[in-house]
């Protein structure tokens, strides 16, 4: 009969434990993870600078990695690729289509219309 309460008591135990240490590091009292870095264990001091990069000496300019070149002329071509080919398709929408045969039908009847006037 007390076997289903003690199965309820260790639940909540366990709850109340993992509440107390939400990164999952083990039971609360084993060691401080305040100072830890959620994604990777040990210190990270990143110095202040953006990819903890040091800025290059004045007067010289930074290097370029091997990736970079490749990396930016692709979103280059790939930027100029879509801009001129985007605005160059052909107009398929229904309402340019639908406005051109009504056009030409309205032409149509007007000359229609003159040829009739013309011939009485």
């Amino acid at each position: 009969m007390l076997r289903p309460f003690g199965a309820v008591r260790q639940l909540l135990r366990r709850q109340r434990l993992r509440a107390a240490d939400p990164h999952g590091h083990g039971e609360v009292g084993h060691g401080s993870h305040e100072n830890k870095s959620w994604f990777s264990p040990g210190d990270n001091d990143p110095g202040g600078y953006l990819f903890n990069e040091t800025p290059p000496p004045p007067g010289h300019s930074r290097k370029w990695e091997d990736w970079e070149l490749p990396y930016y002329a692709t979103g280059v071509i790939a930027f100029l690729m879509l801009s001129i080919g985007l605005s160059s398709k052909p107009d398929t929408n229904i309402d340019t289509w639908a406005r051109n045969v009504a056009l030409k039908r309205l032409e149509e009847e007007e000359q229609a219309a003159a040829a009739a006037k013309a011939q009485q």
